[in-house]
């Protein structure tokens, strides 16, 4: 229990910190160095530098700014404005009318993506301004794209995905199959919600436009043709193989000057503007994601998820009950641990555990993904939260309190999968299989 101490101390260190308004990345980074110097027989200085690089030098990384970009793109010419123009006839309506873009926007672009960061952000800097315009309420905005875009490591692709089936030595193609389903409730349950507050407060939602023929619905819609065309594109040449999600997001930079200029809508000085604001944005994430992984070494040497791991094995529970354990587990860990390190960190110790119960390693993975979802909503290390953040200046636990409602629909999401496991493993059973 001293170990667990030890992570005590430093949540609640970080927690200080971020009150006083020192910056996260800056926060992260202190948090480690501290555990190092004071509870690790390591060098702090070097494990920072080489956590640095170790973070950031990364080919799938490099995604991440050619994503952002893209919508940087968007969000300056007027592709954002004629996608939403598209949009609005059909959505007319469906109770929260456009609000439902944020989701529907978040689950297209996360199965491109493959990154909760990069769907956030990019989403974000395409949806809110239109949706802000014209005269949706932002706090419900702000909930959904921070809850929504954690989509991006639901639906396949999914770099989570691929570390957990490397951890659990799982069949990629299983868990990719197997978050298909699952991502569609999740995207139903937020649209619900969307639906149902917009119900509930009519005053704060736009009145809906005069209603149109099909044709004039068909003829805006054309606005869309270009946009779907290069999403179409990309999803299709990453899903038959023929380039990977860093490949797909150059050609969707390169997609979306080409259609851009045919428009006329890019000039030299969105242009321009577009790049610095990819380059603030990127940078931002970068440095949270460096200060991040040196507080995971730090959490690697204390030995803080192994030991709680450990000490949920030793209670001896059973199957529901450690199901139940394990979700308060990595909500613990999920407030300052980003979700990679959290399956890396504790595969080992909980993979048995849940084979010994009885529960299939392709629905932990679902399971485990979704708690990992949460993780990047909730304060105090809440990734999509500093994302929005920094895009907004709203402070992160405005944000946090906002998407309360969809933290709400991703528990429900996690106890109807639990409840029913054939949910997750339907799709991968029946396109390959009931052979393990």
């Amino acid at each position: 229990m001293e170990t667990l101490g030890i992570g005590l101390f430093l949540l609640i260190i970080m927690m200080m910190l971020l009150s006083g308004g020192i910056w996260i990345a800056m926060t992260l980074a202190i948090c480690g160095w501290i555990g190092q110097a004071f509870f690790v027989d390591t060098q702090p200085g070097k494990n920072l530098f080489s956590a640095f690089w170790e973070s950031n030098a990364s080919w799938e990384l490099a995604a991440l700014p050619l994503f952002i970009w893209m919508g940087e793109i968007l969000f300056r010419t007027k592709l954002s404005e004629e996608m939403f123009e598209g949009l609005s006839p059909w959505l007319n309506r469906i109770p929260g009318r456009l609000m439902h873009t944020t989701v529907l926007g978040c689950g297209i672009f996360g199965s491109v993506s493959g990154s909760s960061a990069a769907t956030c952000a990019t989403i974000s800097k395409v949806a809110l301004p239109e949706l802000k315009k014209r005269g949706y309420d932002e706090s419900l905005a702000l909930g959904a794209l921070a809850t929504s875009g954690t989509l991006g490591i639901l639906i396949p692709p999914s770099i989570t995905m691929v570390v957990y089936a490397v951890a659990a030595d799982a069949s990629i193609i299983r868990i990719f199959l197997a978050g298909f389903i699952p991502s569609a409730i999740l995207m139903a349950l937020f649209m619900g919600y969307i639906a149902w507050w917009s119900i509930r407060n009519p005053s704060k939602v736009p009145a809906a436009d005069p209603p149109s023929s099909l044709w004039q619905k068909i003829k805006k819609s054309g606005n869309l043709i270009p946009c779907a065309g290069l999403i179409i594109f990309i999803v299709w040449v990453l899903i038959a193989g023929y380039a990977t999600a860093t490949e797909c997001a150059a050609y969707g930079v390169f997609g979306s000057l080409v259609i851009a200029a045919y428009s006329r809508s890019l000039t030299w000085k969105n242009f321009w503007e577009g790049l610095m604001g990819t380059t603030r944005t990127s940078c931002m994430i970068m440095i949270i994601l460096a200060g991040a992984a040196f507080l995971t070494k730090t959490m690697a040497f204390t030995g803080v998820p192994r030991e709680l791991a450990e000490w949920v094995n030793n209670m001896h529970l059973s199957p529901y009950a450690l199901i139940g354990c394990l979700v308060v587990v990595y909500l613990i860990l999920g407030t300052a641990l980003d979700g990679i390190s959290m399956i890396v960190l504790t595969a080992a110790v909980v993979l048995p555990m849940i084979q010994k119960a009885g529960f299939d390693l392709i629905w932990f993975g679902i399971f485990i993904v979704l708690l990992v979802e949460i993780a990047e909503v909730t304060p105090p290390v809440g990734f999509n939260l500093f994302v929005l953040q920094n895009m907004t200046g709203k402070d992160s636990n405005t944000i946090a309190k906002a998407a309360i409602p969809f933290f709400i629909c991703l528990v429900v999401c996690i106890v109807v999968i639990t409840v029913f496991p054939g949910i997750v493993t339907f799709l991968p059973d029946y396109v390959m299989g009931v052979e393990k």
